[in-house]
């Protein structure tokens, strides 16, 4: 077998196929160590190709391109000649659609410049004069070449062969070898086509290769461009488990497409890599390391992130900490497809984080621009070199900010920022619903340009956020006082929320006579933003590995989350009413509070400011939808704070509890605000005017809003939480306080009428899935929800009413629960 010396350490290769699909999944990450091609089975050993003399392969008639490899054109026949040198390079191979078929779209998916593949390769020599392309994956990790534990990852790791080439004929003194790749190009494979999991999403059937053929193939030096166009038998879905002719899915028509492949040549010198920490959030990729701990295995995160180096004249000027130019700046192309309106206002939420890099110590560290065609010769928007914001003309009402890295060390590559063009239409229901008390201009259908520009500014910085490896912050908002929103000098200083990266949107708590502008309602970069670039793109020249910066970047970061502004709250922890998306402040309850009175202020004046002449009452509906859509934020979000409980991640050097239950007295706060605003039926929604002009009813709506609460704080998982939260902290808000709060609210104080009679309903209905019969619980849930229903049964058929339909309610509620708790 043989061992290759990689910078000092060698790597594992694992035979594991790389497939991309938009923003979702990460790379795995390892370092490669190569496989004994020797050993490797091809063709028939008799039929061992021919080698001819070079210039009958490489006629006259060839055109040929230098760049990482040589690319021969004659006629319709396409060869590489790769010089030795290039052998076992890994190359990362994307694929993007350069035109979109018509109809093929699938949600937001499907545009010119999506990705549909992604994985890494290796051309290397075979036996018999073959050349083999391998698919490499970095899964698994063994630093020790000579340890038993590496040898035997080796044999249980073996790369795919993706295809098998005979050398045509070889270059000058045996140093290149060239190889007939037209086949390859005019096939349907994962190199130049969708990934498997890209064609089920679209619906791409069987190659229709008569009509495919290839369109260029550019060589650079560090990347080939491959351009084809395709066509795909378009299919109805996949073939279901059992498929008989009755059920098999039945061809209609074709899809044409134009796909281009980039080979791009990963980087020899590595970038140094940075150990994901979670109290600072960014994407990563990931490996499992065997030699760490002796004992066993342990995952390792890597954070992904842009290589930014001073200049090699500079270095010693940076480390000084002069602010110094990047030797290879972040740029951003603009698609020439995107309206000249909107190309200032995206172009400067590129731009807006140049102050942030000035805090890891780079000045013009990255910018946008539109492509020059005199300055800039080689740019395309489908090259993988460049990075670009891709215009779609899309009825999706999006944005999303992917990238492409390298999956050894987590170096940002690229990225495509996907804009979609009804991304408008969000940005304005936001701004209505959410600024129209304190923003006259967002009080009408049509944003005026300057405001629908200042809009598309930030999300513009949100999405380069985020191809600049930032995860979400939906616990930024958090750190600031609800009353500070409303305080507009502080505002003005402060901004509304630390992190462009929360999804806390606009500062919907500021009231009318708060007088408060622009900077105090819209996000911007902040505090967090600023240290979580400084976190990550900082260099350290005293430490050249991960391991060996480890301990100062954990003192760094203690050090820095003094400040409280600098809190990440993940947007994945389903129990921290801290982290949630459109939230803002420190208080749900009273932030809701004053954010229902704008909501009132919006519904008193909404057919005013929807009115639009010479149209029908469409657009007075979609925003009606859209106040009930904000007041549903607002119930969800406290209902996170019953059985909730925070997660602070902390290292052993710092003091205090990582897991925390939230407070009785804040989860008794969010149940009277319940009662108040959600249980007792919400009349301001009732507007008859608007249900006669745009036929809204708001019985269902209400039902909705009330039952997405019981949902939440019903739920198996909330409930046994705070079973489980009890046995911790005797003092804390128990499943019998619920249950007593929850009675109180809806079975004895609810209204007498449909609404009332909705909501207890479905709040029986809740408690009866809870001792499902199919799905028996063992724990004391179990026994206090029967307990509880018990109780409820009681309080129904004791309740005297002269009106007969409540009676005829009651008892229906009151048979319901005996079934349930005694089905024979």
């Amino acid at each position: 077998m043989k061992k290759v010396k990689n910078l000092g350490a060698a790597f594992l290769l694992v035979a594991l196929t790389f497939s991309h699909n938009g923003l979702k999944g990460q790379e795995k990450d390892s370092t490669a160590v190569k496989t004994d091609t020797a050993k490797v089975k091809t063709d028939d050993p008799k039929k061992k190709p021919v080698i001819k003399p070079y210039k009958e392969i490489i006629t006259d008639k060839a055109v040929s391109d230098q760049g990482v490899f040589t690319v021969h054109k004659i006629e319709d026949k396409y060869y590489f000649e790769i010089s030795d040198r290039m052998l076992k390079k890994e190359f990362l191979l994307v694929t993007r659609l350069t035109k979109a078929a018509a109809g093929m779209r699938s949600g937001s998916t499907g545009y010119a410049g999506d990705q549909i593949g992604q994985q890494v390769v290796a051309f290397e020599k075979g036996p018999k004069d073959k050349i083999l392309l391998r698919a490499i994956s970095f899964v698994d990790y063994a630093k020790d070449s000579t340890s038993d534990m590496y040898n035997s990852v080796i044999r249980n790791n073996v790369q795919p062969i993706i295809k098998a080439f005979d050398v045509k004929t070889y270059g000058d003194n045996k140093k290149s070898s060239v190889i007939d790749v037209t086949d390859l190009l005019n096939s349907d494979n994962e190199t130049v086509s969708f990934s498997v999991t890209n064609k089920d999403a679209f619906k791409v059937g069987a190659f229709q290769k008569d009509m495919s053929f290839v369109n260029f193939v550019k060589s650079f030096p560090n990347n080939i461009e491959i351009n084809t166009t395709k066509t795909f038998a378009r299919t109805l879905g996949k073939p279901l488990p059992g498929a008989t002719p009755a059920n098999t899915p039945k061809i209609s028509g074709n899809y044409t497409v134009e796909i281009n492949a980039s080979f791009v040549l990963l980087p020899e010198n590595k970038m140094q890599a940075r150990y994901f920490d979670p109290r600072v959030g960014y994407f990563t990729v990931g490996y499992t390391d065997f030699d760490l701990d002796p004992q066993g295995v342990k995952k390792i995160s890597l954070v992904k992130r842009w290589r930014l180096e001073p200049k090699p004249q500079d270095l010693e000027k940076y480390k000084k900490g002069e602010l110094v130019e990047p030797a290879k700046p972040i740029v951003f192309y603009i698609d020439p497809a995107t309206p000249k309106k909107w190309i200032p206002y995206l172009i400067q939420g590129v731009n807006d984080w140049q102050k942030a890099f000035e805090k890891a110590g780079f000045k013009n560290a990255i910018y946008a621009k539109v492509p020059d065609s005199k300055t800039d010769t080689e740019w395309s928007l489908e090259d993988a070199r460049f990075s670009a914001i891709v215009y779609k003309p899309s009825d999706v009402p999006n944005a999303s900010g992917p990238s492409i890295s390298d999956p050894r060390t987590g170096e940002i590559l690229e990225s495509h920022i996907n804009w979609y063009h009804n991304v408008m239409l969000l940005l304005r229901n936001w701004y209505f619903v959410q600024a129209s008390p304190n923003d006259e201009r967002a009080r009408k259908m049509k944003f005026d340009d300057q405001l629908m520009g200042e809009l598309i500014r930030f999300v513009s910085s949100h999405e380069v956020g985020h191809t600049l490896g930032l995860r979400h912050n939906f616990g930024s908002s958090s750190t600031v006082p609800v009353e500070k929103l409303r305080d507009k000098k502080w505002l003005e200083k402060n901004g509304h929320t630390p992190s462009i990266m929360d999804y806390a949107r606009f500062n919907y708590v500021a009231q009318p006579e708060d007088h408060i502008g622009d900077s105090g309602i819209m996000p911007r970069i902040g505090d967090y933003d600023d240290w979580a670039i400084e976190w990550g793109y900082k260099r350290f020249y005293q430490y050249n590995t991960p391991d060996s910066e480890k301990e100062y970047l954990n003192k760094w970061v203690i050090k820095n989350l003094k400040n409280e502004r600098l809190w990440f709250g993940t947007e994945s922890n389903p129990l921290d009413p801290r982290s949630q998306s459109e939230q803002v402040g420190d208080n749900a309850m009273i932030a809701g509070t004053y954010g229902i009175k704008n909501l009132k202020r919006i519904l008193d004046n909404l057919e005013k400011w929807t009115e639009t002449p010479n149209e029908d009452y469409d657009n007075l509906g979609i925003m009606y939808d859209q106040v009930i859509g904000q007041f549903r934020r607002y119930a969800g979000h406290v209902s996170k704070y019953i059985g909730g409980q925070m997660e602070t991640p902390k290292t052993a050097e710092q003091s205090g509890p990582v897991y925390e239950v939230v407070a009785k007295k804040d989860q008794q706060e969010a149940m009277r605000f319940l009662e108040e605003n959600i249980f007792t039926t919400p009349q301001w929604l009732i507007k008859k005017e608007i249900f006669e002009k745009t036929g809204k009813t708001p019985v269902k709506t209400i039902e909705d809003i009330q039952n997405g609460v019981l949902s939440r704080i019903l739920s198996p998982m909330v409930l046994q939480n705070m079973s489980q939260m009890e046995a911790i902290d005797q003092n804390t808000y128990t499943l019998v306080d619920l249950f007593s709060d929850l009675n109180n609210s809806i079975i004895k104080k609810a209204s007498s009428d449909v609404y009332g009679r909705s909501l207890q309903r479905n709040y029986v209905d809740n408690m009866i899935k809870l001792i499902d019969a199919k799905n028996p619980d063992r724990s004391d849930v179990s026994a206090i929800v029967r307990g509880n229903l018990i109780t409820i049964k009681k309080d129904l058929l004791a309740k005297a009413d002269t009106n007969t339909v409540n009676k005829y309610h009651y008892e229906e509620l009151a048979f319901r629960i005996e079934k349930a708790l005694d089905p024979k």
